[in-house]
């Protein structure tokens, strides 16, 4: 019976390693090419269950075999780390842009103008601002940032500090209504609060649509600095995916278009 070669995509190759018993044979294969009998007695398997895997181990190409040169009635296995590695790095990749392991090469992009990415919560004093702010320094600039609300209010002193200790001044900034930006073009918008989510109004331009679901740090504590910090932290974890995300789909488009 032959066996059909694994499709060599993420999804199949996360079910092909997700096995237990795949998985313990790669781990010993990985510290040395291995017979199906030292398989067997490692893993604690009987044969049967262990050829079967390395079957499939070796139709997803992430194992070899070849028989011995000192006894040709013996065949050693052995694992193919780079494919796995690639595999791996695609299946990263295949989740988020972000998640790649190499950088890619830098290579200049003619645009008529910087990606544009309006943040909305209600408010737009604390997590729309420090967002907005996060995004433009962390991506250098090159991706323009603004931000809104739906019942602004004046700017948080906490937000201004937490922003401050990372090296950026938004003591200047003031709250806007969101009405202010429905005539402009963003490639996405997104909203940082459930209640400005159900009306977050029609922008032109068909901008991507995003959702981050961020507590206001302004509330539920007599001491809100801590729930600043918390919030500035995840708004950095997600931004620094987000640039990732922009890089490559701008990077993807431009290819195509070239």
């Amino acid at each position: 019976m032959v066996t059909k070669p694994l499709e060599a995509t993420p999804f199949r190759f996360l079910q092909l390693v997700a096995d237990p018993h795949r998985w313990a044979l790669l781990q010993e294969l990985a510290r040395s090419d291995r017979r199906v009998g030292e398989l067997c007695d490692l893993v604690g398997k009987p044969q049967n269950l262990v050829s079967y895997h390395l079957g499939a181990l070796r139709s997803g190409g992430l194992i070899a075999s070849r028989r011995s040169t000192y006894d040709g009635r013996d065949t050693y296995y052995r694992v193919d780390l780079a494919r796995c590695g690639e595999m791996l790095a695609d299946a990263g990749v295949a989740l988020h842009p972000g998640l790649r392991t190499t950088p890619q090469p830098v290579v200049p992009v003619k645009r008529r103008r910087p990606p544009r990415v309006l943040f909305l919560c209600t408010g737009n004093s604390a997590r729309s601002q420090m967002a907005e702010a996060l995004l433009e320094h962390m991506s250098d600039y090159t991706i323009e940032a603004r931000s809104a609300g739906s019942n602004p209010k004046p700017l948080h002193s906490d937000a201004i500090r937490v922003m401050a200790e990372r090296g950026i001044d938004i003591a200047d900034h003031q709250s806007k209504h969101l009405s202010t930006f429905t005539q402009t073009r963003f490639d996405q918008v997104i909203t940082l609060c459930d209640k400005v989510k159900e009306v977050c109004p029609t922008l032109p331009g068909q901008p991507t649509n995003s959702h981050w679901s961020i507590a206001d740090p302004s509330i539920g504590a007599e001491n809100t600095y801590p729930l600043f910090v918390r919030t500035a932290n995840e708004l950095e974890q997600r931004i620094r995916f987000l640039i990732a995300q922009i890089n490559d789909t701008t990077g993807s488009h431009t290819r195509r278009t070239t």
